[in-house]
C-alpha cells in the first residue's frame, strides 16, 4: 500500500477490494483495462496501490457496476 499525505495524518490506499471483486467477476487486469477503458499505466498504478484519478476510479466502478467503497479504501496509518 502506498502512503499519501492527507491533512495531518498519512493514509494508505488499498485496492484489495477491487482485486476480490475482479476474482468474483472472473476478470483479469487486461479485461478490466478494456472493459473500463483505462490505460495500462492506470492498471499498473492500481496494482501498486498508488493514487489514480477520480476519472479512473469512476470508469472502474461503472465497468464493475459498483461504488467507490467496493473497490478501494483508505487505511489510517495510526
Amino acid at each position: 500500500m502506498k502512503r499519501i499525505q492527507g491533512g495531518y495524518n498519512s493514509v494508505l490506499i488499498s485496492y484489495n477490494k477491487l482485486w476480490k471483486r475482479m476474482i468474483d467477476q472472473n476478470l483479469n487486469k487486461t479485461q478490466l483495462k478494456e472493459k473500463a477503458g483505462i490505460s495500462t499505466n492506470a492498471v499498473a498504478k492500481l496494482g501498486k496501490n498508488e493514487a489514480v484519478s477520480m476519472d479512473t476510479i469512476e470508469k472502474v466502478c461503472k465497468a464493475l457496476h459498483c461504488n467507490i467503497g467496493d473497490v478501494m479504501e483508505f487505511i489510517d496509518e495510526k
